[in-house]
């Protein structure tokens, strides 16, 4: 799944345990932009560094999992809890550093015949 929007936040690490981190990222969607969402996605681990050159009013696409999962309290009451998990994320506006070096080519020749000239080629 993916969405593009504006960020709003983008959250510190978390260091959770030892082995778990994770990040979060809020992104405005303006679908209607006289009610714009506020949509909370994370980064655990390794995608919690994706986020390092993102800042708050960068226009971006997020691509994301929805995951869902069930959780029981001690008194047996089930909760199920979503969350946004990113695995990539896009700048969206802007110069990309990759378009800065990309080398400018010239428009293509016309190559056609000139009226009157024969083709040779067979197709």
């Amino acid at each position: 799944m993916e969405i593009k929007g504006k960020v709003h936040e983008v959250g510190a690490t978390q260091q959770v345990s030892e082995t778990f981190k994770k990040r979060d990222l809020i992104v405005e969607f303006a679908e209607n932009p006289t009610y714009p969402e506020y949509i909370r996605f994370e980064a655990l681990q390794d995608k919690a560094a994706l986020l390092d050159s993102f800042k708050a009013g960068d226009e971006v696409e997020v691509f994301f999992n929805l995951r869902g999962r069930p959780w029981t309290d001690k008194t047996g009451k089930t909760s199920y809890f979503n969350s946004l998990v990113i695995w990539r994320i896009n700048a969206i506006s802007g110069t990309p550093a990759v378009a800065a070096n990309t080398p400018a080519y010239a428009a293509p020749a016309d190559v056609s015949n000139k009226p009157g000239e024969d083709d040779d080629l067979p197709f």
